[in-house]
């Protein structure tokens, strides 16, 4: 079926729809709309996994199956909320949509440990050489231990001090997501990672190898607030702590050791050595 009465489209309303795969019955494709959006899919021209997943199943002489999972919704951001919760219950490795949900980051998909960091944070205090590495463009609630490892761990321009540094934390919105210990700096792209760039970014660039901290240091700091460490107009994505001789507002990073974006949107996969991994067992994130 590729259309409906119009007396079914004015009952919809605002609505929640899932496209599955009838060869192996795995969900594929979560959307919201209104009207006869739901069908829009069947004609997307566009090289997609979700239009290469509707190529494959027509290949096999038949069409995805289409759900609606909610409707007559009193609005558009309803729709969009119940799409997001949907898509993080799933999970993106499984779903083709490009984007993940509607404020997934703030709303979205969260232990209790990240829903109490959000919300109520205790203020940490530092007492080790420490690196705080914000990584509020990559993070998200879901990812695996060994993604959050890699948003946190490169790949970073930044000066010599970053040796004297014990303690690498990786935070988001000003709570700490984890605790590493800091084993080795080594030039950016000389181990394996889960993340993708361009070579040509890469001199001049840095990354450390290590492992979550012990119990003991972790459990001092994992999901407590640093907002206090960061001036309110630093926008630098690493700050030093008992690290620089100078007054803890002024251990910014400096300019071009910020995060580059770009790498978010990067296409190509690193093909290096791989060094021993982070312990990948103690993070709820």
């Amino acid at each position: 079926m590729n259309s409906l009465p119009l007396e079914v489209i004015n009952a919809l309303g605002h609505y929640v729809y899932i496209y599955t795969n009838p060869l192996n019955g795995h969900v594929f494709y979560v959307g919201k709309g209104r009207g006869s959006r739901l069908f829009s899919h069947l004609d997307d021209m566009s090289e997609t996994r979700k239009t290469a997943t509707i190529k494959e199943i027509r290949a096999a002489g038949i069409e995805p199956r289409i759900e609606v999972l909610a409707h007559d919704l009193a609005s558009a951001e309803a729709a969009f909320k119940i799409e997001a919760a949907v898509i993080d219950l799933l999970g993106r490795n499984q779903l083709s949509n490009i984007a993940g949900g509607y404020h997934s980051k703030t709303h979205g998909r969260m232990t209790l440990e990240q829903l109490c960091a959000l919300y109520q944070s205790e203020q940490a205090e530092i007492d080790e050489p420490s690196l705080l590495i914000r990584i509020n463009k990559l993070y998200r609630h879901t990812m695996t231990a060994f993604e959050l490892y890699d948003a946190t761990r490169g790949i970073w321009k930044i000066g010599e001090d970053r040796n004297k540094a014990k303690l690498a934390m990786s935070v988001y919105q000003g709570t700490v997501r984890e605790v590493y210990e800091i084993a080795i700096w080594l030039p950016a792209g000389t181990t394996l990672s889960t993340r993708t760039i361009r070579e040509e970014r890469m001199p001049g660039r840095w990354e450390f190898v290590g492992r979550v901290a012990p119990t003991e240091i972790r459990e001092k700091y994992l999901y407590k607030s640093v907002r206090n460490y960061f001036s309110p107009s630093s926008q630098n994505s690493i700050h030093y702590v008992n690290i620089k001789a100078v007054a803890p507002a002024d251990q910014s990073s400096t300019a071009d050791e910020e995060e580059d974006s770009a790498f978010e949107s990067d296409v190509e996969n690193l093909a290096h050595i791989s060094l021993p991994p982070a312990n990948e067992g103690q993070t709820s994130a």
